[in-house]
């Protein structure tokens, strides 16, 4: 059974699905039974509970850490802040200043009828719902009415550290073409267990990822979409060890993009792997119901291994990833599944091979918005060979039908891209597009050639990953450093001891309610 222009097996496709779907529903029926504190400081959110008490802390996390110091937060936080929004007639964001202050303690109330505590919450949980929904409601809309660019999408970076600098730098972006504009996240801030609160103005290599910055963006993104006469899409990373959180702070304001991947935060920040599998979750559920499209981050596997011996694992981690994300409710159209462009410039017939990968990922999943990431590892300064290093990358993007192009900067590795360089990739970009914008029509691929011939092997390679993962499962997977090269243990790295195991009380009415149950 053959079809599609690399004469793939298509049997062999659909047993490379069935074995990732096994690999993912072994990870749901481990996370099934599991929550951590950045899910329930994510509940707490969803209550309507903002701010920060006297010392900076987020109120999410006050609440949060006091039922779980008191040793009540097996059975959830909604279980706790029901009661106590039932027994005292307060709203829980009153309940949680009081906790912050001190004068109230809402593990020692009586316990009232579990009914109508959790009817008491109802009020909050409409209105959250109702919120997302909007949301969703006024992108759709803006998208109905203004239209937007064609695929695959422009993608461009800001990252200057201050929120109120990245607006002149996103507007115009957008002005210069760009679909997307990514605000990238200060570094470090995937390993804190807590969401910064406001706006922010200092950050280091990008700037902080708050609910205020995301506002301040979204709204200077509507401004500029009037101007240029279409919705311009506004992405953040909610990767790390506040994944549901981020998600839903994003999900409150707007945001149409979001970095959403454990696997990342295992390889490259050594987050435990068991804590973020969990995060995942729940964080997909919420951006499958806020209509937001995820990127994964398989591209980054290739900075660390070799692109050409590895393509495999970019296209097994990618099948796992999209098991994963059907588990939250994500349709195939929010998937972002990442892979790059990143073999070495010296290889002979690099192109043929980069033509067949990316081909071979777009065949495999015809209907997702292919995330496709730009050439880094082998961006040396030279930008005049920089340069035609992104026409090459952009050509293949425009032949396989990539969705969303992340784009090459001609200074890459040499300092953070200056609006002029983002103009001339923009431009490299658009007149690639435009010029060759019907080639994947009109050219076929050899039978028995050398593209054909490398995704063949490609996918038997990934299929026999999943065979050997498929018998030990992620998790072993995982420390025996299957992916990037990079080993981790199931129960080292950071957040682990924010992992705890379900109580018989356990509520978290969400996720039923966001996969439309």
């Amino acid at each position: 059974m053959a079809k599609g222009k690399l004469g793939l097996n298509f049997q062999k496709v659909n047993h490379a699905k069935e074995l990732a779907k096994g690999i993912s529903d072994e990870v749901q029926d481990f996370v099934s039974g599991y929550s951590t504190v950045a899910c329930e400081r994510t509940l707490c959110r969803l209550m309507g509970i903002d701010g920060i008490d006297k010392n900076g802390v987020p109120l999410p996390n006050i609440v949060t850490d006091f039922v779980k110091e008191k040793g009540m937060l097996s059975d959830g936080i909604l279980f706790v802040l029901g009661n106590a929004v039932l027994q005292t007639g307060l709203s829980p964001q009153q309940i949680a200043e009081k906790i912050a202050e001190g004068t109230l303690d809402i593990t020692t109330l009586a316990m009232g009828d579990m009914k109508k505590a959790q009817q008491a919450l109802q009020p909050y949980i409409e209105q959250s719902m109702a919120r997302i929904k909007a949301n969703r409601d006024r992108r759709e809309n803006y998208i109905k009415t203004l239209g937007e660019g064609s695929k695959p999408y422009l993608y461009i970076i800001v990252a200057t550290g201050n929120i109120y600098e990245d607006v002149v730098q996103a507007q115009a972006g957008a002005r210069q073409g760009a679909d997307i504009i990514a605000v990238i996240r200060t570094t470090g801030q995937s390993l804190l267990d807590y969401v910064p609160y406001g706006a922010t103005t200092e950050g280091f290599g990008g700037t902080y990822a708050t609910q205020e910055n995301f506002r301040i963006m979204r709204k200077a993104l509507d401004e500029v979409e009037q101007e240029v006469g279409r919705y311009i899409r506004l992405c953040n990373y909610c990767s790390g060890l506040c994944m549901p959180e981020i998600a839903v702070m994003g999900a409150l304001e707007g945001l149409d993009v979001m970095l959403n991947d454990a696997l990342y935060g295992i390889l490259f920040r050594d987050i435990n792997m068991q804590r973020t599998l969990i995060d995942q979750y729940f964080s997909r559920v919420i951006n499958g119901f806020a209509g937001v499209i995820i990127n994964t981050g398989e591209d980054n596997y290739l900075t660390t291994a070799d692109a050409f011996d590895e393509a495999h694992t970019v296209l097994a981690s990618d099948l796992i990833n999209e098991q994963l994300a059907f588990a939250a409710g994500l349709p195939e159209q929010q998937m972002g599944l990442g892979h790059a462009f990143e073999m070495t410039p010296d290889l002979e017939n690099g192109f043929l091979y980069e033509l067949a990968q990316a081909q071979l990922i777009r065949e495999i999943f015809p209907n997702a918005p292919l995330k496709y990431m730009p050439p880094t590892k082998f961006m040396t300064g030279n930008i005049f060979r920089g340069h035609i290093q992104d026409a090459l990358f952009n050509s293949i993007s425009i032949w396989t039908n990539q969705g969303i192009q992340l784009l090459g900067m001609m200074t890459e590795a040499i300092h953070t891209p200056f609006m002029s360089d983002r103009y001339l990739s923009i431009e490299n970009a658009k007149y690639i597009f435009s010029n060759m914008k019907n080639i994947g029509d009109e050219v076929e691929f050899k039978e028995g050639g050398i593209i054909r011939q490398r995704a063949a092997k490609v996918l038997d390679d990934a299929i026999a990953l999943l065979e050997k993962m498929q018998s030990e499962g992620l998790f072993s997977a995982l420390e025996k450093g299957i992916f990037a090269d990079i080993k981790r243990p199931r129960n080292g790295g950071k957040g682990l001891d924010g992992v705890f195991e379900k109580g018989e009380h356990y509520y978290n009415p969400f996720i039923d309610m966001m996969k439309g149950k």
